[in-house]
């Protein structure tokens, strides 16, 4: 039986603002997780996107004279231009206003519906223009006012439709699945929350209010709420019911095999959208449509990405521009920096001091010293062709080295397979440190020297093809992070990407006897400031 595909997704961008920082982080992170999974030669399927409905995006559009489809589209193609230069590997694209999501919406809605599970009931409170949710006193702050998180607040009255919330399922649902949330202790936020919601979800919104959005198909005259809307694509991009509502032979092409994919590894989200929506609203809209308990997908709540220790926010002014990061420091020293500094699941502070510090320590002095070196090493002392060096392989400082890498793979695979890039970062560093100790220690430059030695020679063989397999093994594993620069490590190791599981590979494929090094070109300039 094969074995199932790696279904990976991330939280799809609101397109009523430019992408920042925060959007960076969670592509490449879900793109490193992705490419790891396919480095370790198994089926996986990328799925991310855009939300293009909702009262904000209306609003926004309003204010410039312009359609809201005109102005969802003109943000989209800034999210997509970002993601391809910062090579985002996604195998599907969602954006919801796609043909082929609005079906699966109202399918969707149509059974929750005929099932009794939306009703349509009249409601008066106060609703929250930028959450575009009705607020209860429970979000109240102390002193009875609601808090400047929640924007503009306004009276409302006004009939809609609701989904019922089995919380008494939810709460058994988290207390049996545990592992369904991470980091593990984000389960305990969504039980608190769950404790504390009061009423329905509000689903619908009336369209001589709003009507940019996907029709209710039971009611013409009501649109769905934007957060039921965005969820559902999760579901509908990859393939759920492509039967029953994409017709077409030439649009169910376009979806991949739902049962081949569900449910997802993944889901790759920022923990200010993990309540009440991803942790409360999603499940509950699964469970409601038929999917069973070991059908919910994993959710990886990542942290925020602060400024000195403060939230970024456009109001503040702090917000920081990927786009322009990549052209100031490259695409490498971004991908590096994002994933090196923080662990998933906490917080961070974003600092161009940081990451320049980062990438000329790490980079440019570290792993590009070192691959440097070790090519010049090899072509000026043995004409770039590679020897094992005999019983000199069996020296405690050469197997020391090896032992540090088969640590270091073994290690590298566990904090992938858990999803946290930034230590398996580090323990590929150990080679890196590990092998420039070696240069120091060895002295190859010396030992080229004693030319009439012939243990000497012996030794400096096996030290230049230690260093060498070494930088081999550091190429193939770094490419999830920096896909650039193990293409062009491996070029100059003159190593072709082997096929299946590179991580095996890795350890099991050393490079052979008289193998030919190419050409050193250095692969990490320095940042001057």
């Amino acid at each position: 039986m094969a074995a199932p595909t790696r279904f990976l997704t991330t939280a799809i961008d609101y397109t009523n603002a430019p992408p920042h920082i925060g959007h960076a982080y969670e592509k490449i992170l879900t793109d490193v997780l992705a490419r790891h999974h396919r480095l370790c030669g198994r089926q996986t399927y990328f799925l991310t996107g855009v939300d293009q409905h909702g009262q904000k995006v209306a609003q926004s559009a309003d204010k410039e004279g312009i359609s809201p489809r005109e102005f969802a589209d003109r943000n989209t193609e800034k999210f997509l231009a970002l993601y391809r230069k910062l090579g985002i590997s996604n195998d599907g694209w969602a954006a919801t206003t796609d043909g082929r999501h609005v079906r699966v919406v109202q399918a969707a809605l149509q059974r929750l519906f005929d099932c009794g599970q939306i009703y349509k009931a009249a409601y008066e409170g106060f609703y929250s223009v930028r959450a575009e949710q009705f607020l209860t006193d429970k979000e109240r702050g102390p002193d009875g006012e609601y808090g400047l998180e929640w924007g503009e607040v306004v009276p409302l009255r006004e009939e809609n439709y609701y989904f019922k919330l089995d919380r008494e399922w939810l709460l058994r649902f988290l207390v049996e699945f545990p592992e369904n949330i991470f980091p593990t202790y984000r389960r305990a936020d969504v039980m608190q929350a769950t404790h504390k919601i009061s009423g329905d979800l509000c689903i619908s919104r009336p369209k001589e209010r709003l009507n940019w959005g996907i029709e209710l198909p039971f009611d013409r005259s009501f649109v769905t709420y934007v957060w039921f809307d965005a969820l559902m694509n999760y579901v509908s991009f990859a393939g759920w019911l492509a039967d029953e509502v994409n017709a077409a032979p030439e649009v169910r092409a376009t979806l991949p095999n739902f049962a081949d994919l569900w449910p997802a590894c993944a889901q790759v989200i920022g923990k200010d959208i993990l309540v009440p929506a991803h942790g409360i609203y999603w499940p509950l809209m699964l469970h409601g449509l038929g999917f069973r308990d070991e059908e919910m997908p994993k959710l990886v709540v990542h942290g925020w990405w602060n400024v000195s220790g403060e939230k970024m926010s456009k109001s503040t002014g702090n917000v920081v521009d990927p786009d322009a990061l990549a052209n100031k420091y490259g695409v490498t020293a971004l991908r590096y920096y994002l994933m090196r500094d923080m662990a998933t699941g906490s917080d961070a502070d974003f600092s161009e001091e940081r990451l320049i510090g980062r990438y000329n320590s790490d980079l440019a002095n570290g792993l590009g010293n070192l691959l440097n070196r070790t090519l010049n090493m090899s072509s000026r002392y043995r004409g770039a062709r590679l020897s094992r060096g005999g019983s000199a392989a069996e020296a405690d400082e050469i197997r020391g080295l090896n032992e540090v890498v088969l640590e270091a793979v073994s290690e590298y695979g566990f904090q992938m397979d858990h999803f946290q890039p930034h230590a398996a970062l580090e323990a590929l560093w150990a080679i890196v440190n590990a092998a420039n100790g070696l240069v120091e220690t060895s002295a190859p430059f010396k030992l080229a020297k004693l030319t009439d030695d012939s243990a000497a020679q012996a030794r400096l063989d096996a030290v230049l093809y230690v260093l060498a397999d070494s930088l081999r093994v550091i190429a193939l594993l770094i490419e999830p992070v920096l896909p650039d620069a193990s293409a062009a490590m491996l070029a100059q190791l003159n190593v072709s990407v082997p096929t299946g599981n590179r991580l095996e590979s890795a350890l099991r494929d050393g490079l052979a006897e008289g193998h030919q090094l190419n050409a050193p070109t250095p692969l990490f300039p320095r940042i001057e400031v």
